[in-house]
């Protein structure tokens, strides 16, 4: 398998942000109102905030996965999953469904997805295809179903997987530790943000072409 640098500066990545919305992220959203712990997400989203800010720094495509439920694709099954526990969450045109603490730019993209895994029955895989995205870099909510699903199939889809294990969060530890000790073990690589920030860092030779911090910005 490639190394972590191999996968980050010899293909093209994509940074792939899923399901930060409110029903997911929001104390008053629907799962945390059901008894879901939010707190690995208050943790979780000063991290997410530095990737993206540093990946379009770096010129990375950003992808945000927006969850949206409707009759149209209620089946049974899928509205009976989590015992019903999840039956109204992230409803179409609903504040539930709306991003928490993120708000994709202009040359950002989005991608609806209707179950766990953002690959089906979604324009993603195009997406990615369009862009001649080799390697996904996954974020987001929930480590352990949403995340993982999205990159076992992304994987089986032949795509590179890294999963940012600082820049993910679900509503346990124990089940957020089983995803990355599964995704290390047979679908991709574990990093944290400031290892893949380094990294694109490093892509650069020109050290005056690198972006300033702050503090550079301010002594100017």
């Amino acid at each position: 398998m490639k190394s972590l640098n191999q996968l980050m500066l010899e293909s093209k990545a994509a940074v792939i942000v899923v399901d930060v919305q409110n029903d997911y992220c929001h104390p008053e959203g629907a799962l945390p109102r059901a008894g879901c712990d939010v707190s690995g997400v208050g943790e979780m989203m000063p991290k997410l905030h530095k990737l993206l800010q540093s990946a379009r720094e770096f010129h990375v495509p950003v992808i945000f996965i927006q969850t949206l439920h409707e009759k149209a694709t209620d089946s049974d099954a899928w509205t009976t999953r989590s015992s019903g526990r999840s039956a109204h969450v992230c409803r179409r045109g609903s504040w539930g469904a709306e991003f928490y603490e993120v708000a994709p730019e202009q040359d950002d993209i989005i991608v609806n997805k209707h179950r766990y895994s953002a690959f089906v029955n979604t324009r993603l895989d195009s997406v990615l295809k369009t862009l001649k995205i080799e390697t996904l870099i996954m974020t987001g909510v929930s480590t352990n179903v949403c995340v993982e699903s999205t990159a076992r199939d992304g994987f089986m889809l032949d795509y590179h997987i890294v999963l940012v294990a600082d820049a993910c969060a679900s509503y346990s530890q124990s089940a957020h530790d089983m995803t990355l000790e599964n995704i290390e073990g047979y679908f991709g690589k574990v990093s944290g943000v400031q290892h893949v920030i380094d990294i694109w860092m490093d892509k650069i030779p020109d050290e005056s072409v690198r972006p300033m911090s702050a503090a550079q910005t301010t002594a100017r």
